[in-house]
């Protein structure tokens, strides 16, 4: 299971975590994934300055709304594999 953590905090908020969850769902559910990669939320990781930080298996990604579709298929599909 690949395990992606989406900061909730404030700043990333303001930066758009609920498009970044949004497209994510959208995407784990049309790849039919959801028993292969689970998303949570967290609070801050200390990476305000850089948008919405996303964990994937421990480590910290800065990823904006626009570039979800790209992140999920270099970062998390390749895990998924």
């Amino acid at each position: 299971m690949v395990k992606v953590t989406v900061c909730v905090g404030s700043t990333c908020h303001v930066k758009g975590t609920n498009q970044v969850v949004e497209r994510l769902k959208a995407i784990i559910s049309e790849k039919d994934l959801s028993e292969k990669v689970s998303i949570r939320g967290m609070f801050c990781v200390g990476n305000c300055q850089k948008g919405v930080s996303v964990q994937v298996d421990g480590v910290t990604y800065s990823v904006h709304p626009e570039t979800v579709d790209e992140f999920f298929a270099e970062t998390i599909l390749p895990k998924v594999k």
